[in-house]
């Protein structure tokens, strides 16, 4: 399999833990990226196979397929254990909206405070996003707490997979998690001690540090 992705991709990011953590072997050719141009040129597989031109991309033989969530049913089929998706039905389902939820209302929000988007117009709806972002922060801690269980939806899942790529993004433009959410912390630090997530995202703090960004603290 190769996978096509980017030095500062929180998908792309999810997908290569998601395959560590599976055991797969996967090839992974990251995109011409900087943080002056950003995705430039664009590169020709991905332009090809999504037509949103994003990554990540995953090539195996003569399946082509995007977007990170595809991406994880297919690892999951084709390698079911260790499985990724909670056994119980409930809890996979939970799993799956709570992985939906963090792609798809947290990092939206945490997109809007990148300095590069903020325009005039786009500025009026930083404190709002913000205030959403917090929100989450609360609904997952509070979530934890209420369970008691050590990740989100019971077991290890991808859920944790894309909250913890989405929330990292999030604390290096500046809005980590809050102080105040000891259960989030808490679980934040057993995510980020896994060897697939540490190996994924030291590569993105090496990258982010080397072009001046900090990543002390989180």
């Amino acid at each position: 399999m190769k996978l096509i992705s980017a030095p500062l991709s929180m998908f792309g990011a999810k997908t290569e833990i998601a395959a560590i953590e599976k055991g797969l072997s996967v090839e992974v050719e990251f995109v011409p990226f900087s943080l002056a141009s950003f995705y430039q040129p664009k590169h020709e597989e991905v332009l090809r196979i999504n037509p949103k031109a994003q990554v990540p991309v995953l090539i195996d033989g003569d399946l082509e397929i995007f977007d990170s969530t595809q991406i994880f049913e297919y690892f999951e089929d084709v390698r079911p254990e260790p499985s990724l998706w909670p056994t119980d039905l409930g809890d996979r389902a939970r799993s799956r909206l709570l992985e939906l939820k963090s792609d798809e209302v947290f990092f939206p929000n945490v997109v809007r405070l990148f300095p590069q988007n903020q325009s005039a117009a786009e500025r009026a709806e930083i404190e709002t996003a913000k205030g959403a972002l917090m929100s989450f922060y609360d609904e997952m801690n509070s979530l934890l707490d209420k369970t008691g269980t050590e990740y989100l939806a019971g077991p290890y899942s991808y859920a944790d997979i894309a909250f913890y790529m989405a929330q990292f993004f999030a604390s290096f433009i500046g809005f980590p998690v809050p102080k105040s959410n000891a259960h989030l912390l808490a679980w934040r630090d057993r995510a980020g001690s896994r060897p697939a997530v540490t190996q994924v995202v030291g590569k993105m703090r090496a990258y982010l540090n080397e072009n001046g960004v900090s990543t002390d603290g989180f």
